[in-house]
């Protein structure tokens, strides 16, 4: 089995979807069209390997979706907490000026004024609006104990993303 070395986690199985054997999964992205696209998934469970995708939709918010070798209810119950994963090859073209979350994971920010104030290691979505989860870089605290910044990621306060120099500026002072 040849294992992309591109794959993006996108999503979960959080259990079946009736009783065909179709699974419901909860995708990282509002859209989830890198789901909805994708023809071939990647599951860690039992192991990480490959399936092909018979059939995707939007249904409540979630993805639901036929997996060819998933027959049955008990089959589909069986992924339950799998990771759903894709090669970022496969995710569709976005216009100038859209990225995907993943691309800004790692990225350094920096406010308005120059000063670092970490680099992302999350997005999290509160409903109203997506989160930068920035983790301070102070050498003087161990990872785990790292302070979080939390930036709403609105224009209000993002003001640049340049993906090729791997920094979000931001208008956030190193006090907020």
């Amino acid at each position: 089995m040849l294992l992309p070395e591109d794959l993006v986690m996108v999503g979960y199985i959080s259990g079946a979807y009736g009783i065909n054997g179709w699974v419901r999964v909860k995708p990282y992205s509002a859209d989830a069209d890198a789901l909805l696209n994708a023809k071939t998934w990647w599951l860690d469970k039992p192991d990480l390997h490959d399936v092909d995708v018979l059939q995707a939709k939007m249904h409540s918010g979630d993805v639901v979706a036929q997996l060819m070798g998933v027959v049955g209810r008990d089959a589909a119950e069986l992924l339950k907490g799998a990771a759903v994963k894709i090669p970022r090859s496969h995710f569709p073209l976005l216009s100038n000026g859209e990225f995907y979350w993943v691309d800004l994971i790692g990225l350094e920010v920096e406010n308005l004024q120059s000063e670092c104030l970490g680099r992302v290691r999350e997005m999290m979505d509160n409903g109203a609006h997506p989160i930068l989860m920035v983790e301070a870089l102070d050498n003087s605290e161990s990872e785990k104990n790292a302070p979080e910044i939390l930036i709403p990621f609105v224009d209000r306060f993002v003001k640049l993303v340049d993906l090729a120099a791997k920094k979000i500026t931001v208008d956030w002072g190193l006090d907020y």
